[in-house]
């Protein structure tokens, strides 16, 4: 992508699950996010059970129940109501 080479960021494609955290841990530190990053496996099972295309958002609570899943993203995205989620499985 034109933008990924203007920001100096060329990264291949991950060949083991060590390479694919590291380039998660990338993304992370280049973005700023301040929340926890989750790496799938090579077969996406995550990604799968969570129908995570198009883009969605979740909320699981501490006993690894979904409390929370927008509507496809990113118009989907009701940041208020994800906020109530959160606030409710942190009580």
């Amino acid at each position: 992508m034109p933008e990924n080479l203007k920001e100096g960021i060329l990264i291949t494609s991950p060949r083991s699950l060590l390479q694919r955290e590291k380039v998660a841990g990338a993304c992370v530190r280049k973005l700023g996010l301040e929340i926890p990053a989750l790496v799938d496996d090579f077969a996406d099972s995550t990604e799968i059970a969570y129908t995570a295309w198009p883009d969605r958002l979740y909320v699981i609570d501490r006993d690894g129940h979904v409390a929370f899943k927008s509507d496809p993203g990113p118009f989907g995205f009701k940041p208020a109501l994800m906020e109530k989620a959160l606030a409710r499985v942190t009580m």
